[in-house]
């Protein structure tokens, strides 16, 4: 085993916390389940009653920021180098975010979902045509764009500072622009420590609600078997380890592949339903539920039920909101991993409008089915049975349908792999958390939290079973709601100023390109050369310890007869030189030039397999400043354009100074992290 392997990256102050809360309440779960579930219900009406219209007010906000954001000029941000391609095809991106999403919720909720509003609305009278309508708008509603706007603005908040200004990839990069440098101190543990903990239960909650379907389903199949807990908690047992091994194996070869498993099973399913039921009813009330979504979207967003206080909407909209938020940061932060090179535009309409519309096509297949099944075919039993056990819904509208064993073997099939991939993906997002961002972990790490997963959602089944799930999910998602709200504000006021930045850097290259040491006669033929040389280490490595330490140091020596102190400092391993100009309480002026790594493009070598691993690199010497990289290289300059760069970015940054006399913190406590973070290199790019 290499060392690697078996080193620990485990960040103390947040994976100690992290495991200890987990340990009391498991501890305090199993000694004693009958008090534990009635303090879970006393808890969960406290919650809902006290803070559920913060919950619709937070969801509502997060809808509104992150789309006003892509359509915002913002949106063709890229998330990451602006160089930067997405490092997965969008058939790929897709199915591993449906599947670390909510692939177990469609297979739970799809039938049943409708089925029980139909049956008991939140108003009007039950079993009508009004009920039935009611029913799938509610149901379009709570796995719409609602819950994608919340996995959407974790995963782009952490995608954008994490890729884009080289951040870790951690929840508690999110507070960089509200508190700079405090992120890597107890500040940012603790945000962490939240996020580990609504990750836990939000995916125990999942791994309950599938168990008890499989459950459900093996019963159905071979009735030997009972439905229980002590059946669901053997099975969480008998999963979870399946799910080790992928979770041993990775993101690519592990959580990718079944992940596209996934979608392939579910499209299967989809197909079947949708041509053996009503076909011609299925497609008429997909677009009539859709445009009824739709022109109800902003009333049902703030319905509190505020004049009829009722359980119903604890039980429901606050429980599928809370669990979202509470599963956030797990899927927030795997599609931030799987979406670098992508645009801010391209990744909010990847992430709410294809998965919402194949949502919407799923509950109208196997919702409406179940509906026509009960209003047209007078199948009203399955109301009953529904009510009875929520797990069987989807089982039991098979057997109205052909080959109802197989269908129905498939889809427990179906469920074991959605365990296991939540399972496996929820285990990697833990384990970087608990980890500070690290990327790379040891396999035994990412094990320990599987396990953990598969114990936590044991220990809150014996305790209330759904009722202790809802509880623990709601509760972690209250403190992690207010945290989105800031990370939001945050990356808001990031924004704007890399727009500033942006136009700033515009002008500088076009005084860059027309200036005369570059634009003169005859130094075309050297610009053309540049542009098809790419340079090796050594080259850009000398380049930057000869000419770039020798113009820095021309200009600190400068600056210092002129009484600005500077200081000029040169890292030799890294290749990596920079000036700095400090001034007492104020934002000191940094100027690096640092060597940056990067895979040759196809056409400098058109006859190389590009499949081949072993593929050369080129260097640069870029630009980066406090705010992060500028995407320009300046190796080939003489000395004297150095020393212009320098001046021009100099300029910028005392008019900077003139007009913002009061420094935000985005700008006055910036960390190492930001000003030094790692050499590019080619698992970067």
């Amino acid at each position: 085993m290499s060392e690697s392997k078996r080193n620990s990256t485990i960040l103390i102050p947040v994976f100690v916390p992290a495991v200890m809360v987990t340990l009391l309440l498991v501890i305090g779960t199993v000694s004693n389940p009958e008090r534990a579930g009635a303090v879970f219900s006393v808890t969960l009406a406290f919650i809902t009653r006290t803070f559920g219209w913060f919950y619709m007010l937070a969801v509502a906000a997060f809808l509104i920021f992150i789309v006003a954001v892509a359509f915002s000029p913002w949106g063709k941000i890229k998330l990451g180098p602006d160089h930067a391609a997405p490092q997965y095809s969008f058939p790929a991106w897709f199915a591993m975010l449906f599947s670390a999403g909510y692939g177990i919720a469609l297979l739970f909720f799809g039938v049943a979902e409708p089925v029980l509003h139909y049956a008991s609305p939140p108003s009007g009278a039950p079993a009508t045509v009004d009920s039935a309508k009611q029913a799938m708008q509610i149901a379009f509603f709570h796995w719409g764009f609602h819950i994608w706007a919340i996995y959407g603005l974790v995963g782009l908040v952490l995608a954008y500072f994490s890729f884009r200004h080289g951040l870790p990839l951690s929840m508690r990069s999110a507070l960089f622009p509200m508190i700079g440098e405090r992120i890597h101190g107890p500040i940012g543990h603790t945000v962490d420590v939240f996020a580990i903990l609504g990750t836990m239960f939000g995916i125990a909650t999942t791994l309950g609600l599938s168990v008890a379907q499989i459950n459900a389903g093996i019963n159905y199949l071979w009735p030997t078997i009972p439905v229980g807990t002590t059946v669901q908690v053997i099975a969480i047992a008998i999963i979870t380890s399946l799910a080790l091994f992928s979770v041993v194996a990775g993101l690519d070869k592990g959580v990718k592949n079944l992940s596209i498993l996934n979608m392939f099973l579910a499209v299967l399913l989809m197909l079947f339903v949708f041509f053996a039921g009503p076909t011609i009813f299925i497609l008429e009330t997909f677009l009539q539920n859709t445009g009824s979504y739709l022109n109800n979207i902003i009333e049902r967003t703030f319905n509190l039920q505020a004049y009829t206080r009722s359980d119903w909407i604890g039980n429901w909209t606050l429980f599928i909101f809370g669990w979202t938020i509470a599963w956030a940061p797990f899927v927030g932060l795997f599609i931030a991993k799987i979406s670098r090179g992508r645009t801010i535009r391209q990744f909010v309409f990847g992430v709410m409008l294809v998965p919402s519309l194949f949502t919407f096509l799923w509950f109208s297949i196997f919702g409406d089915t179940a509906l026509h099944l009960i209003m047209v075919d007078g199948y009203t039993a399955l109301i009953g049975e529904v009510q009875a056990d929520h797990a069987l819904a989807l089982f039991k509208l098979y057997e109205r349908l052909p080959f109802t064993s197989i269908v129905s073997f498939v889809t427990v099939i179906l469920i074991i792999t959605f365990f296991v991939t939540s399972s496996d993906s929820g285990s990697l997002v833990i384990d970087s958390l608990a980890s500070g961002g690290v990327a790379h972990t040891p396999a035994w790490q990412r094990a320990f939290w599987a396990i953990t997963e598969g114990v936590v959602a044991s220990t809150l089944l014996i305790a209330g079973g759904l009722n202790a799930l809802q509880t623990m999910t709601i509760a972690s998602a209250l403190p992690f709601a207010v945290i989105m709200i800031i990370s939001a504000i945050g990356m808001w006021r990031a924004l704007i100023i890399e727009s500033h930045t942006e136009a700033s850097l515009q002008s500088h290259m076009r005084r860059v390109r027309h200036a005369p040491g570059i634009s003169g006669p005859g130094r075309w033929k050297k610009r053309l050369a540049d542009l098809v040389d790419f340079p090796g280490r050594e080259e850009v490595a000398a380049f930057i310890g000869k000419q770039v330490l020798g113009s820095m140091t021309h200009v600190q020596k400068e600056l210092a007869e002129q009484g600005w102190p500077a200081e000029v400092i040169y890292d030799e391993d890294n290749a990596r030189a920079y000036l700095e100009v400090i001034r007492p309480d104020q934002l000191d002026f940094i100027y690096e030039i640092r060597l940056c790594e990067y895979a040759r493009p196809d056409f400098a070598y058109p006859e190389m397999d590009r499949a081949d691993e072993h593929i050369p690199h080129y260097y640069r010497a870029e630009v980066f400043l406090r705010r992060g990289g500028q995407s320009y290289d300046i190796y080939g300059y003489d000395q004297q354009q150095i020393i212009n760069d320098i001046l021009d970015q100099f300029e910028k940054y005392l008019h900077f100074l003139h007009i913002s006399p009061g420094s935000l913190p985005w700008q006055m406590q910036e960390h190492d992290e930001m000003l030094n973070p790692p050499i590019l290199n080619k698992e970067d790019l």
